[in-house]
């Protein structure tokens, strides 16, 4: 199914629309005839956003969201439905990163990380499924995972933890969903490298010049070789409107990544860096 024939005319909500993956997501959806409302704690950038696609003939609106409040997740709802009616697409985008050591990270960093990846997706799922349960139409839920999900990475292990959740999650949702038998379609989705600010904002550790280190070498990666954040958003868009639960930006790096995994869980072995990582992260 293409994009137009799954979501044209339909409404999303966007978590995290304010930069990045998520305003490529708000910007793709409403090229395509949705309504978008398009949800961030950062009310300037979304209000810009959703201000330029009007601009360009779209309907969008921004509802400044903080992920970390359930209650604010229910007043996006309410919000969503009663500009829209029925909300055709979710998708749990707000995430960000950290960098340091576990024990170096700390707690309130720790309890902001895992409030925005992981809870923000479990209560956003959460607050709109039921809704989406009773709409007439296809429905679609999407989470952003990344392909760190599937691997191991000292110094981002709150980011790799929350992402592993997130799988872990809508594998789960996925199964449950089944079982209503409803046309109600999931989705995780496992980005790859994509230009973004994830490591611009992301907060570190207290041993700075260790964390600085990763920061310059992983934001080096996702700005030389990464896609931009548009170019992102159609690609899981396409792979949503398909209802593939695995989407991916980069599939074949995801596919990697799912042997690699499998391969070290079936053989129990101990987790390992690759000597390439090992030199970078020392050096």
């Amino acid at each position: 199914m293409t994009l137009n024939e799954a979501f044209a005319g339909g409404a999303a909500v966007i978590t995290g629309a304010g930069s990045g993956i998520g305003e490529g997501l708000a910007r793709v959806a409403a090229s395509v005839g949705m309504k978008v409302a398009l949800a961030d704690v950062a009310a300037d950038r979304i209000e810009r956003v959703a201000g330029e696609i009007q601009a360009q003939g779209g309907e969008a609106i921004a509802i400044p969201t903080d992920v970390t409040d359930r209650h604010a997740l229910q007043r996006l709802a309410d919000q969503a439905y009663e500009a829209f009616g029925d909300v055709t697409l979710l998708v749990n985008n707000a995430g960000i990163e950290s960098l340091g050591l576990i024990w170096e990270t700390s707690a309130e960093t720790w309890d902001k990380l895992l409030g925005i990846n992981v809870s923000g997706v479990v209560h956003g799922t959460r607050i709109f499924a039921p809704r989406m349960l009773k709409s007439a139409r296809q429905t679609y839920i999407a989470n952003i995972a990344s392909i760190g999900g599937l691997g191991m990475m000292p110094s981002q292990a709150p980011y790799t933890m929350s992402k592993h959740a997130v799988l872990s999650f809508t594998e789960c949702l996925y199964l449950e969903m089944q079982l209503q038998e409803k046309p109600v379609s999931v989705s995780a989705v496992l980005p790859g490298p994509v230009a973004t600010r994830i490591f611009t904002d992301a907060p570190m550790g207290s041993d700075a010049a260790f964390a600085g280190r990763q920061r310059d070498v992983m934001h080096s990666v996702i700005t030389e070789g990464g896609i931009t954040g548009l170019e992102a958003a159609r690609i899981i868009l396409e792979g949503i409107a398909a209802k593939q639960f695995w989407v991916s930006t980069h599939p074949d790096v995801m596919a990697f990544m799912a042997k690699a995994r499998a391969d070290y869980l079936s053989k129990l072995q101990a987790p390992a860096l690759a000597e390439e990582a090992q030199r970078i992260l020392k050096s």
